[in-house]
């Protein structure tokens, strides 16, 4: 059998590896992997393959499979500036496989469709306010909190996802959002770090990234977007909108109004809105309640007292996981539709898609061993009885 470069190159971006750490790990050449992932040398031993699955913990089938085709895909992430190409290339791989996935369910349960409203009014352009005015009037939020925004996004059809982040100061996302057009029909998936947990934080991610949906191009490809200017500019129309959605102007600006300035009286307004103290001092400067020197002097007491960076109520205001995905595991297996065994099979016959359940458990945040294979122990000193 031919081993599939494609494939072979796919696994490897998706444990972070370059063919420098695979050959060091495997004990070959990084000129080996190189060719092998580019099929100018497919026939390499199963020993050799095995020990590349065993690195890279993909099945051995895997790298024999046909190529997986991609829809047309655009990208827009959180500090594309500081991340490097690698790392941006590993977590839209996470969600390309989040895609097959979900194209794999979608045969088995009716998602919610896509609901947004018609962004292209010639007033709405380019206008952060009014665009999310108009997806709050849409989604029938009123000027109340948005206590999960996550919820809120799923229940409009829009995929939700989080990843594990790469701590390195030169190689750290926050968010992304994807587009994802295969013709028949087109969806939009939304990621965000799972090293964060507060509601505050994780509100502002998600809105940040509704906000590219909403105002933003998807012709460009992500790489076009490292052009400084355009990709600062591009931030921070969606920051505008993210502050806008979440905090409303008239119900937020009389609260603020209403609120001490003072770090209580903040701590209080989070309580509320479930976002961050520093997000909300920002709005109420744009909204001209306080001033710039207000504004700056309630920065530094949040530096002095070190709650920049871990605000009051970041480890109370918990938001809940992305679950549309999840469910929708968990009934196929609920309704007896598919046993884990069986789900897996199909994946990997009608999708070319063998990979590790744990794989799979961690892209929809399935409880652990949800879709795993009981191991069994063998025993060397044990026989079976000949008179059986």
């Amino acid at each position: 059998m031919k081993i599939n470069g494609k494939r072979l190159k796919m696994a490897r971006i998706y444990r972070g590896l370059t063919t420098k750490d695979l050959a060091e790990k495997i004990g070959c050449q990084r000129q080996t992997i190189s060719m092998y992932e580019n099929n100018l040398q497919s026939n390499p031993s199963e020993s050799i393959i095995s020990k590349i699955s065993k690195e890279l913990n993909f099945p051995f089938r895997f790298f024999y499979e046909k190529n997986i085709s991609f829809p047309y895909s655009s990208v827009y992430f959180r500090s594309l500036l500081t991340t490097t190409k690698k790392y941006r290339e590993e977590v839209q791989l996470k969600l390309d496989f989040i895609n097959i996935i979900y194209d794999f369910l979608k045969e088995y349960i009716i998602f919610p469709k896509l609901d947004l409203p018609n962004f292209n009014q010639e007033n709405l352009k380019r206008d952060p306010e009014k665009t999310a005015n108009l997806l709050r009037e849409y989604w029938n939020l009123g000027n109340r909190p948005i206590e999960n925004i996550i919820y809120e996004v799923e229940k409009h059809g829009i995929l939700v996802s989080s990843f594990s982040t790469n701590n390195s100061s030169n190689n750290y996302v926050d968010a992304l959002s994807k587009r994802i057009d295969n013709g028949a029909y087109m969806k939009y998936l939304i990621a965000y770090s799972n090293n964060k947990t507060s509601a505050a934080r994780i509100h502002f991610d998600i809105a940040h990234e509704l906000g590219h949906i909403c105002l933003h191009s998807w012709d460009i490809d992500s790489d076009e977007l490292e052009e400084s200017s355009y990709f600062k500019e591009k931030e921070r129309e969606a920051n505008k909108f993210a502050s806008a959605f979440l905090l409303p102007r008239e119900s937020f600006k009389k609260d603020v109004e209403n609120t001490p300035l003072n770090i209580s009286g903040y701590i209080e307004l989070k309580n509320k809105w479930h976002v961050s103290i520093q997000a909300m001092l920002y709005r109420a400067f744009d909204l001209k309640v306080i001033n710039i020197d207000e504004y700056q002097l309630m920065i530094r007491r949040l530096q002095k007292n070190k709650m920049r960076r871990n605000e009051p109520l970041d480890d109370i205001l918990l938001t809940r996981q992305p679950s549309l995905l999840k469910t929708a595991v968990l009934m196929l297996l609920n309704e007896n539709v598919f046993t884990a065994k069986s789900f897996m099979d199909e994946l990997a016959s009608v999708y070319n898609f063998s990979i590790m359940p744990e794989d799979i458990e961690n892209l929809l945040n399935l409880p652990k061993e949800t879709l795993s294979q009981s191991k069994i122990i063998y025993f060397q000193n044990l026989r079976i009885r000949k008179n059986l």
